[in-house]
């Protein structure tokens, strides 16, 4: 079943269900869809093109209720975080810590990186197999600890 299947059915059950934050959350997510289609001129985006977009609101969250904790804002950083759950459960599993590791340590000797300034390198190999499955930053951190 394709993301859009699934926000559509989740859509209906939604709105059944009288759920006015997740009806809110899955329209956004569908008009984000919508945008990225228009953008790339395509009629239907492939499961890399979805992911990046979820990928993209999830930052956008993360960013926005780190914002809002520093600003003392718990009411808004609630309803983030609601929303970040909601979104998050159409993403695929996330790797754990050690998993990424392994990955990270396999770019490193994939590209022959000896320091810190080999980082991009390392990266432009990591980063297309973690898409959607790994935080960029702890991705970054661990790159940037095995380099030292």
């Amino acid at each position: 079943m394709s993301l859009l299947e699934r926000l559509n059915d989740d859509m209906k059950q939604a709105m059944k269900n009288k759920e006015k934050e997740k009806l809110s959350v899955i329209r956004m997510l569908k008009a984000a869809l919508q945008n990225e289609s228009i953008k790339l001129g395509k009629q239907q985006l492939s499961e890399e093109e979805e992911l990046t977009v979820l990928s993209r609101e999830v930052k956008q969250r993360k960013d926005s209720l780190h914002e809002f904790n520093k600003a003392d804002r718990h009411d808004l950083a609630e309803k983030v975080q609601q929303e970040l759950a909601f979104v998050e459960k159409y993403m695929p599993p996330q790797l754990s810590e050690e998993e990424v590791e392994a990955l990270v340590q396999e770019a490193i000797s994939e590209s022959g990186a000896t320091s810190k300034s080999d980082m991009g390198k390392v990266m432009g190999i990591l980063m297309p197999k973690v898409k959607g499955k790994a935080d960029g930053s702890l991705v970054s951190k661990l790159v940037g600890r095995h380099l030292s």
